[in-house]
């Protein structure tokens, strides 16, 4: 399988994305600069973390204009599987290609710390690996993760199953005083209607081994993997 890593000036996690899936999980990987109009040798897209054109005017608001965007957007209409992670979730909805927007966070704050994640939908290509309630832990590191959205299109994710991922506790337990963000009903991830594109503002290449505090960010790319090719032991 082969993954496409989208660069774009300010992208900083693109590294470790590239050590995650290539080198604990062994696929091929590759860089893709966001000047490039064609994806079409890749079975994944990737779009991770970081600054795009330094967060000017909002997160991800230059970036929506980048020509990879326009080549992404064929992609995922072709049914090929994206994930946004932090950076890359407010690009994918600057870009439209998931509903809602990424704000401030409530306190004001930066946060770089670590978060539990409730899974509510397994039964995605993103989660399939995952069982629904249970908890993953996975560090977040932004100050814009705030997921708002007006109330129609909440209510179709919440009925869709389109939640990925709310922010809980260790033992799964979903309240207001454990969102790090203030983000609408705790969500931390969604997918489209399709069911093909994810964004997540927390970092799942950040939790690749156990040597750096936890392995559990695997169980994502591992879905993806065992989805398109076969199971990833």
């Amino acid at each position: 399988m082969k993954f496409g890593i989208v660069v774009f000036p300010g992208t900083w996690s693109e590294t470790d994305t590239h050590h995650a899936v290539h080198g604990v999980l062994n696929q091929e990987a590759e860089y893709i600069w966001h000047g490039k109009d064609n994806i079409e040798q890749f079975d994944a897209i990737i779009l991770p973390g970081g600054f795009s054109y330094g967060d000017f005017l909002r997160c991800g608001a230059i970036a929506r204009f980048s020509p990879v965007i326009q080549a992404i957007r064929q992609f995922a209409d072709r049914g090929g599987p994206v994930i946004g992670i932090c950076n890359g979730f407010q690009i994918l909805c600057e870009s439209g290609l998931l509903p809602g927007v990424l704000m401030r966070n409530d306190h004001l704050e930066f946060r770089c710390i670590w978060t539990d994640l409730r899974v509510e939908n397994s039964n995605t290509i993103f989660t399939s690996e995952t069982i629904k309630g249970q908890t993953l832990h996975i560090p977040m590191s932004h100050g814009e993760g705030n997921y708002q959205a007006d109330d129609i299109t909440i209510q179709k994710l919440e009925d869709n199953d389109q939640i990925a991922f709310r922010y809980a506790d260790s033992d799964g337990n979903v309240a207001t005083e454990i969102n790090p963000n203030g983000s609408i009903n705790n969500i931390a991830g969604i997918i489209n209607d399709k069911g093909n594109v994810m964004g997540m503002m927390p970092h799942p290449e950040k939790a690749s081994e156990k040597l750096i505090g936890g392995d559990d960010g695997n169980l994502i790319f591992k879905s993806m993997i065992h989805n398109l090719v076969g199971r990833v032991t």
